[in-house]
């Protein structure tokens, strides 16, 4: 791909040749059949809370000393590097939300292909609602790019939303292409390769917005998970004012000081931001609203059915109507049904048939 030069008569074959290196990663990560050994001991951890947010950095930039001071848990540090060996999990409660950390050990290039077991603590990142990229200011930000690479390679996408791209399998019918706008890169030939080097023939593809080989690619593979994510530079009292000035000004980034617990109240609430949750209170009848625990919505789910799964399936069914007060609803109290969807802060009851 290297040695080809890039212009139109080429973006076919380079369309080709991308779809077939996807393919080619795609069995490197998840190796055909076989009698799989023992996998060794689990990284996993149980999802507890509200949201899930996992730390990924290279060995040594103080994710453990993060955790142990934003969540009071005690993760092993000390002056060498792998002083992690497994996922420690530590909650904090935040605006009433009870945030799951997760402290992974540190990650190294090459960890996409399994190297130093990165192949474990990339795949418990994927579980993640956000991903902190956890980074040293003193070292260069080419680890920025390496870590980025190596979430890449394993299907995580950071900061991006999924390409507007509608795609439908068929079992008769061959390629159906439409576009609704201009496209820059993709035409039929080229979309019609990428598509036979994975051994479809008949599909749907609506392209909704200018898409470029990569896309059509994630869409097909379709295991590609899209995380937010925020650059935590570690280590600030280590630099000059000017250096930090410059540093406030990259995006998707807080820099902090784990080790003198500098600027923590700036990350989280960065954290809550980019984690874009949706706090509803419960008022029991004829009782005040009960403002210490709310329960908690990710923004896209917000609806009153959503509410009453939450607490418990069996709510729904004996659901007649809720009563809700706040800044979706025109009226204080307004009756609502099912299907009204909340924002940030409403308080809402239940009445039951």
């Amino acid at each position: 791909m290297a040695r080809t030069q890039k212009n139109k008569a080429t973006a076919h074959h380079l369309g080709l040749l991308k779809a077939r290196l996807a393919k080619l990663r795609r069995e490197l990560i998840t190796p055909k059949g076989g009698s799989g050994g023992g996998t060794g001991e689990g990284f996993d951890v149980a999802k507890t809370g509200d949201a899930r947010i996992g730390f990924v950095g290279f060995p040594s930039v103080g994710k453990s000393t993060l955790l142990s001071n934003l969540a009071g848990v005690y993760s092993e540090v000390a002056a060498y590097e792998f002083t992690t060996l497994t996922t420690v999990p530590g909650v904090i409660r935040y605006k009433g939300a009870k945030i799951q950390l997760l402290d992974l050990p540190g990650i190294i290039e090459g960890a996409k292909d399994g190297k130093g077991r990165g192949r474990q603590v990339i795949a418990v990142a994927r579980t993640c609602n956000l991903i902190l990229i956890v980074l040293d200011v003193l070292k260069p930000l080419g680890h920025k790019k390496l870590i980025e690479h190596e979430l890449e390679g394993f299907g995580i996408r950071l900061n991006k939303q999924p390409p507007n791209i509608g795609y439908k399998r068929k079992d008769k019918g061959g390629i159906n292409f439409t576009a609704t706008c201009a496209q820059s890169e993709l035409d039929s030939e080229t979309v019609k390769s990428i598509l036979a080097e994975y051994k479809i023939h008949n599909a749907d593809i609506t392209l909704r917005g200018d898409c470029t080989a990569d896309d059509l690619i994630d869409v097909v593979e379709g295991n590609r998970v899209y995380l937010p994510c925020i650059y935590v530079l570690n280590k600030i009292d280590q630099i000059s004012i000017e250096e930090l000035d410059i540093i406030y000004k990259v995006p998707h980034c807080v820099p902090i000081s784990a080790h003198h617990r500098w600027n923590f109240d700036d990350l989280l609430e960065k954290i809550w931001d980019y984690l874009k949750l949706v706090r509803i209170y419960t008022k029991p009848k004829g009782q005040l609203p009960d403002y210490t625990s709310p329960v908690v919505l990710p923004d896209d789910h917000t609806a009153v059915e959503d509410f009453c799964l939450k607490i418990h399936k069996s709510l729904i069914k004996e659901f007649k109507y809720a009563l809700v007060w706040g800044a979706s609803v025109k009226h204080n109290p307004q009756k609502v049904g099912k299907d009204h969807v909340m924002d940030d802060e409403d308080v809402i009851q239940l009445v039951k048939k």
